[in-house]
């Protein structure tokens, strides 16, 4: 049986009683990693292969909407019937999108594909926390947090590229089919430690939230119209955008913790830091590139350099908190917001037609490092403040906190373009959005100090 402690302590990720879990879940979130991240190359060429170029934005839009109605129900599978369910049908939907979009011949066929992908990507992340909760010890787990980052960071700095050449080599179909052997493998990996897992308890009926199915439905309708507002700016852009603010209100009230916005101590500060780290993070990512390209310049190749950079740094800072579980995870927390406030000051100098173009180097990987030391940090507190019952509703919490934060500021960065600025002359918009990040990197700080554990 998989075990959180032994008579020498608490273990290692590979050792006999994790090897098996570390494996498995690292192969399969590598996986989703890079058909998330490769598919953004090959989608150009498949899409006028498929006759679909109208609809060029909607494999990304089906995939998150339905990521997001997946981590929501598999929180509430999670925490009724525990993980195992969701761990075994969360990466067989996946394949499933896999072989669908891989083999598709029409472009409704490469979104149904698509929808499947999100779905089962989306059920397997809250999944995941889940059964490292259950299998690792409360000591490993930074380290088992920290692989888990590598597993994304990895893929992000080698999925597009290796997908540009299979697309381009050979075919594109094969950045999906491609990766359905070694989903078969990690499902397999998975099963073994599953089916010796010790029962858990479910939540007793009257503690569990209600109203959560339509809240699920309601937060990807809204993060589906929300997203397509912002990248499609016009007058009705404005209608189904305030709806899908509605919407996500709705769902935000029924499913985060009680006191979030308000960030109140404990679990809701945790979920908040979350949605404020991701959100100065992403929306910074999302325009450094276009502001290197237009300000200053610099050739799509060597604008996206300094993400590079960050992600190097995210995995190191990351590494390093994982060697290191005797550190206070709050105090971590916080000093991963000063980083990632001290990053975007320094790529704020990037900004302006004087500004210097370079500085966007050690800029983000101060904000890289500062997201490796902050957001493993926060996984692992939220962990060991939610009651077992409670895990996988706390961890779909946190994820819709990341990506209806990032949606909101994106698209407010998008309105600044347009209004301050525009895509060829992005100095003042980008100037004020980073002093904006900067003030949102510094209230977590501020909101994460002492007082929020006690």
């Amino acid at each position: 049986m998989p075990t959180t402690t032994t008579d020498a302590g608490p273990g290692t990720l590979f050792d006999r009683d994790h090897r098996g879990a570390t494996i498995g879940i690292l192969l399969l979130v590598t996986l989703v990693a890079f058909e998330h991240m490769g598919v953004t190359t090959a989608m150009p060429t498949m899409v006028a292969e498929l006759d679909g170029a109208r609809l060029y934005s909607w494999p990304f839009t089906a995939f998150l909407a339905t990521s997001v109605l997946g981590t929501v129900l598999s929180g509430r599978l999670c925490d009724a019937r525990g993980p195992v369910s969701a761990l075994l049908a969360g990466p067989l939907v996946f394949l499933l999108g896999l072989v669908v979009a891989g083999s598709a011949t029409q472009m409704s066929w490469l979104l149904v594909g698509r929808c499947l992908q999100g779905f089962g990507a989306g059920t397997l992340v809250v999944a995941v926390y889940v059964l490292i909760a259950l299998v690792y010890d409360e000591r490993i787990r930074p380290a088992m947090f920290a692989a888990n980052a590598a597993a994304w960071v990895v893929p992000a700095l080698l999925g597009p590229t290796v997908s540009g050449l299979v697309t381009a080599w050979l075919s594109w179909r094969l950045v999906f089919l491609g990766l359905v052997p070694l989903v078969i493998v990690g499902v397999l990996l998975l099963a073994k430690v599953l089916r010796q897992l010790p029962s858990t308890e479910p939540a007793p009926r009257e503690q569990r939230r209600k109203h959560v199915v339509p809240a699920a439905f309601a937060a990807a309708i809204g993060v589906t119209a929300l997203t397509w507002a912002t990248q499609h700016p016009s007058t009705g852009a404005l209608v189904y955008g305030a709806v899908g603010v509605g919407l996500l209100a709705f769902a935000m009230r029924v499913l985060l913790p009680r006191g979030t916005l308000r960030a109140k101590p404990g679990l809701p500060t945790v979920v908040l830091a979350r949605g404020l780290l991701a959100a100065g993070f992403a929306t910074v990512e999302a325009f450094l590139p276009l502001t290197l390209s237009s300000v200053h310049g610099y050739s799509p190749a060597a604008a996206g350099i300094p993400l590079t950079i960050g992600a190097l740094g995210w995995s190191a800072a990351s590494y390093w908190q994982g060697r290191k579980p005797d550190l206070s995870r709050g105090q971590l927390l916080r000093i991963g917001f000063c980083l990632l406030a001290v990053g975007l000051a320094v790529c704020w100098f990037v900004a302006p037609v004087w500004g210097i173009a370079w500085l966007a180097i050690p800029g983000w990987l101060i904000a890289g490092a500062g997201m490796g030391l902050g957001m493993p940090s926060i996984s692992v507190l939220l962990l060991a403040l939610s009651a077992p019952t409670e895990r996988g509703a706390n961890t779909s919490a946190m994820q819709l906190m990341d990506w209806v934060s990032a949606a909101l500021f994106i698209g407010l960065g998008g309105m600044l373009l347009g209004v301050l600025g525009s895509t060829a002359e992005p100095s003042r918009p980008m100037a004020v959005l980073l002093a904006a990040m900067v003030g949102l990197a510094v209230l977590g700080a501020s909101l994460t100090g002492r007082r929020a554990w006690r």
